[in-house]
């Protein structure tokens, strides 16, 4: 395969994530997420009064986000209490984010039973970097906020077949 071929074939994967970016930020009511009716852990009744609910995700980690891993972008989307992965080859994790015992965390159900992204604590944020440790074998991982509904540069590309 040429070179030509394969960056058509990464600018066409890119503009895939895009979209999924797009149409997940473009769901829900459009209103405010405490006044959903949809059910979330941070509004399910707790058995355990000792234990803090979870509370909505700080204004530093709303957005998109995206990171490399082993030749595959994995976008990272939080809007409110939600929260969804979508990694190229079809894994697609969906859940909440927010606050948890002093720390923003994520909690995740992913397609096909994946366990790599299910439980994720975020070790730090900053206008541009979002570094996340996952209780899975993918452990840290780097993010790289997406403006605008564009890529951020320096992500992987496809390797040619």
């Amino acid at each position: 395969m040429t070179s030509a071929t394969a960056r058509v074939r990464s600018a066409a994967l890119a503009a895939g994530v895009v979209g999924a970016l797009a149409l997940t930020a473009c769901g829900g009511s459009g209103g405010d997420d405490a006044s959903s009716s949809a059910p979330s852990a941070s509004t399910a009744p707790s058995g355990n009064a000792a234990s803090p609910p979870v509370t909505g995700a700080s204004a530093g980690i709303q957005g998109s986000w995206i990171a490399g891993a082993g030749g595959k972008i994995v976008a990272l989307v939080v809007s409110g209490k939600q929260a969804g992965i979508f990694q190229t080859g079809g894994t697609m994790c969906n859940g909440t984010a927010g606050a948890e015992n002093g720390a923003q965390v994520f909690h995740l159900n992913c397609s096909g039973g994946a366990k790599d992204r299910t439980t994720g604590r975020v070790d730090s944020v900053d206008g541009t970097t979002l570094k996340v440790t996952w209780s899975g074998k993918v452990g840290q991982e780097t993010y790289t906020k997406a403006e605008g509904g564009k890529l951020p540069s320096g992500l992987p590309t496809v390797p040619a077949r």
